[in-house]
């Protein structure tokens, strides 16, 4: 066996097969602002 995988699959891979999906953030990061604001309580 080769080191290197077999990309076969990946370039015959039909992408107009997939659904489309709607990515949400759960865990968005602080703003800058809020970031000066909680340096600025302590």
């Amino acid at each position: 066996m080769s080191d290197k995988p077999d990309l076969a699959e990946v370039t015959n891979f039909d992408k107009t097969k997939l659904k489309k999906t709607d990515t949400q953030e759960k865990n968005p990061l602080p703003s800058k602002e809020t970031i000066e604001q909680e340096k600025a309580a302590s």
